[in-house]
């Protein structure tokens, strides 16, 4: 049976449809929630509000976008919703991440050490890396964080990432520069070991 007669289905209370609608994307709503909240409780959380949500919104769901997507949204949402009521201080504005800037690192010479990581999807493919980033990810502000994970762990483009998020493209690239160069400087260490070790 395909997707939108599933959807039909589960509109008019079929929930052996809703459910294997929910199966075939479960698995990727936990993997971004676990991303973004750093956490498995809060995880867990956010895909029980996000299926009860569909459960509740199935009826409004008008086909003009896969079903996968729709659920997506929702988790985005209750991810968004989670995390705001927690205070969380900003990331340094971009100009105190460059040689010249005034945060403390810069003051006291060590901004060469911040090396250069090209593409942060690649970086991840390396397990001990991806441990590390993820921890690092998890400590990001949310908003750079969401930007963040959709662009290099879910590999949206940075027009989905703004569309999905309803920022500006602009709004989204600064987010997510920001995002990396957050991470860069707190990655500096790791990446000089591992440096050291491969020139040794």
């Amino acid at each position: 049976m395909n997707e939108k007669d599933l959807v039909l289905r589960a509109q008019v209370g079929d929930f052996d449809a809703f459910a294997e609608l929910i199966g075939a994307h479960k698995d990727k709503i936990y993997g971004l929630a676990r991303k973004l909240s750093g956490n498995d409780q809060d995880a867990e959380d956010i895909v029980q509000d996000t299926l009860l949500k569909a459960i509740d919104k199935i009826d409004q769901f008008r086909l003009e976008a896969s079903f996968g997507t729709w659920l997506y949204t929702i988790a985005l949402n209750e991810s968004r919703a989670l995390f705001a009521k927690r205070k969380q201080t900003d990331l340094k504005p971009i100009e105190e991440y460059l040689p010249g800037g005034h945060s403390g690192s810069h003051e006291t010479g060590d901004h060469h050490r911040l090396f250069d990581w090209r593409d942060p999807g690649s970086v991840l493919e390396s397990e001990e890396l991806r441990k590390k980033i993820d921890l690092h990810i998890a400590g990001l502000p949310y908003k750079y964080r969401e930007a963040f994970v959709l662009r290099y762990v879910e590999e949206l483009s940075v027009k989905e990432v703004a569309r999905t998020i309803n920022e500006s493209e602009a709004a989204t690239k600064s987010r997510i520069l920001r995002a990396r160069l957050a991470l860069r400087e707190q990655l500096s260490e790791f990446f000089e070991d591992r440096h050291d070790r491969e020139m040794s």
